[in-house]
């Protein structure tokens, strides 16, 4: 499994102390009747991240992102966006654009004419929206298809359209709700790593939503894995593969082997562990006490094992 994206920054901002999160969920919940979709979510994910919300189905990274996007309103915490608190703000005082995973292009329109639309809205007129389309179609490499209409356009074209015209009111941060999830899985490989060239190149905050482990490991600064409406953990790809903090996020992320069983002691580095059905004692770095008798689990990845004769 690719481990994601190297950081350019010797010390990445969420391990520098004086950084200042651009994006702040503080302790968000949403509940629908007596169902909670989030619940206690707080996370900081700071300016130029490619962030990821995965999970699958129901965990709550799609309610998460619509809060975000001004579409749903917190039932307790706070939001807030370049340190201004829009919890209550709406979608439209909000700096911030959606693209959506049906990319809702308007089919009676062009495709200069689709990614104009919102700059209309915004009281952008004649040379200066001309200047932007043309500038939005070759970041997304489609400077020949302006008149085309969404119909006459492959998926993968339609998908960098949709990405157009997100983009271009020049939102501070940008919310991608399963922006691959159309695509075949060829055409989803290729595109990740056009996702990701183009928000290099634009350094647009990026949140997007995904039940697909490889595309948020591939693509991401770093990963929250949700579980049941809570954030089960964050970190960058690298360290979720390599020390998973809780048995569901080591089973989430990639191929794993677990071994259950119990701690027989400790010294100061290492922790002495019997397991049921084998016939010696595993020993295993960990720095933290755990009382002898402690129940616990070994995640081993295939690719640490070694086969002897």
């Amino acid at each position: 499994m690719v481990k994601g994206r190297e950081e350019a920054k010797k010390i990445p901002p969420w391990q520098d102390v004086r950084a200042k999160p651009f994006v702040r969920v503080q302790n968000v919940t949403k509940t629908f009747g007596s169902t909670y979709a989030v619940d206690d979510v707080s996370v900081d994910i700071y300016q130029g991240e490619f962030f990821s919300l995965l999970g699958g189905s129901g965990c709550g990274k799609s309610t998460l992102l619509r809060m975000l996007a001004g579409l749903e309103t917190p039932s307790a915490g706070r939001i807030l966006i370049d340190g201004v608190d829009v919890t209550n703000t709406p979608p439209y005082e909000r700096p911030v654009n959606m693209m959506f995973q049906s990319y809702a292009l308007f089919p009676h329109m062009s495709v200069r004419q689709n990614i104009a639309f919102g700059l209309k809205q915004d009281g952008m007129r004649g040379s200066a929206i001309d200047a932007r389309v043309q500038q939005m179609l070759a970041l997304v490499k489609l400077e020949g298809f302006g008149d085309r209409k969404p119909d006459q356009l492959s998926g993968g074209q339609r998908q960098r359209v949709a990405l157009a015209r997100a983009l271009a009111k020049q939102p501070k941060l940008l919310l991608l709700d399963e922006p691959l999830g159309a695509l075949d899985k060829r055409l989803r490989e290729h595109t990740q790593f056009e996702l990701m060239n183009i928000q290099d190149q634009i350094g647009t905050t990026f949140i997007t939503v995904t039940h697909d482990q490889e595309e948020a490991m591939t693509m991401s600064t770093r990963v929250a894995v949700m579980e049941a409406g809570r954030i089960a953990q964050a970190n960058t790809p690298a360290n979720l593969y390599e020390f998973p903090a809780t048995r569901f996020v080591a089973e989430f992320i990639g191929s794993v082997n677990m071994i259950d069983g119990r701690v027989a002691g400790q010294t100061q580095d290492l922790v002495e562990i019997d397991a049921p059905g084998f016939d010696r004692r595993i020993f295993m770095k960990h720095a933290q006490p755990l009382p002898e008798g402690t129940p616990v689990s070994i995640a081993v990845r295939p690719e640490k094992l070694d086969v002897l004769d």
